[in-house]
């Protein structure tokens, strides 16, 4: 399944809508630094790998931004152990509480 990922900075979040639901990251961005605070799919989407594209989506926009990333999702944090290659973007002082 192609999911397709937008950022929607009006609503500080990056989101893709499958069959009516949507799943969403949101985030608090301030000058250099994303944080990223929570990652919702919801039960009819689960189990499709939407978390996955979407969080890989939110990365690469981080990098392609060179900004710094502030993991506060449990999601997001799992996803970055998994996925060393992203953890150049974690802000040094967040990677230090992890």
């Amino acid at each position: 399944m192609e999911i397709e990922v937008k950022d929607n900075p009006a609503q500080n979040r990056f989101e893709t809508t499958v069959e009516g639901h949507t799943a969403v990251i949101e985030y608090k961005l301030k000058p250099g630094v994303m944080t990223v605070l929570h990652t919702e799919v919801p039960k009819e989407m689960e189990g499709q790998g939407i978390a996955g594209a979407m969080t890989r989506y939110a990365l690469e926009h981080i990098a392609a931004n060179k900004l710094e990333l502030v993991p506060l999702c449990p999601y997001m944090r799992a996803f970055l152990k998994k996925h060393p290659e992203y953890q150049h973007l974690v802000r040094k002082e967040s990677a230090k509480n992890e």
